[in-house]
């Protein structure tokens, strides 16, 4: 890589892990499509998987003690089954229709979250087994799972505060389990030293804020920023087709 798309990749990385921190989702939303396009959805797919998951951990170190593993396991369990589909998948298509299947499926649940659509389809157990099937294979092929699981969330009626630590968890246990399906991605020395570099200092400066951005605004800027990634991955998948 240059050093101007390490330094891009720094930047997305380090305001992906800040706005996960800070808001509990995020990463993946936010900084999926333009890995995507720095690296190639390959690579792009599985260092978000892999980023997501370690600033997961960090936040479920500290937020524990509200999980509902019950709750969980038909999540979890429907998505081990779907991860190898979605990596299968992601293998085979051509890189022009994986930008625009990965632009278009972060466009849409982008959307479908800010308007928080309600589906009576998506609670119980067969409203978590569908969420976290639908996840699993999402965050695979397209390294973005979280839209699925907050679906369900804002349909069974969890809360904020419910929601954050479980939802770590799921990001844990999913992206391992794509990353032992794909495995780690390729890249050089400098870009992996930039990388943990700014998954530190992100998640760091997510934690200081934490306490001085209400919840709704940290929210908003995630959706948008992810809303100007998805579309600007579907923009460089059409154009790839031309």
């Amino acid at each position: 890589m240059t050093w101007p798309a390490e330094a891009a990749l720094g930047l997305i990385v380090l305001l992906g892990a800040s706005v996960q921190r800070l808001a509990g989702i995020g990463f993946a939303l936010v900084a999926a499509p333009v890995l995507v396009l720095l690296l190639g959805p390959g690579d792009g797919v599985t260092l978000s998987n892999l980023a997501a998951g370690a600033i997961s951990a960090i936040g479920l170190a500290a937020t524990w003690r509200q999980l509902r593993p019950g709750a969980m396991v038909p999540l979890i369990a429907a998505a081990a089954c779907t991860v190898p589909a979605g990596s299968w998948v992601a293998a085979r298509v051509p890189a022009p229709h994986l930008l625009l299947g990965i632009g278009a499926s972060v466009s849409v649940a982008v959307l479908l979250v800010i308007r928080g659509v309600r589906v009576p389809a998506l609670r119980g157990v067969g409203g978590a087994v569908a969420a976290g099937a639908t996840s699993g294979f999402m965050n695979s092929a397209a390294g973005v799972g979280g839209p699925a699981v907050s679906l369900y969330a804002v349909n069974t009626g969890w809360t904020a505060r419910e929601f954050v630590p479980n939802a770590q968890l799921y990001g844990v246990v999913v992206n391992a389990l794509s990353l032992t399906v794909k495995g780690v991605p390729h890249l050089a020395t400098p870009a992996w030293l930039v990388t943990a570099g700014a998954l530190t200092v992100g998640t760091a400066l997510g934690h200081a804020l934490a306490g001085r951005v209400a919840e709704r605004q940290a929210r908003r800027v995630v959706l948008g920023l992810a809303l100007a990634g998805g579309l600007a991955t579907l923009a460089k998948g059409v154009s790839g087709l031309l």
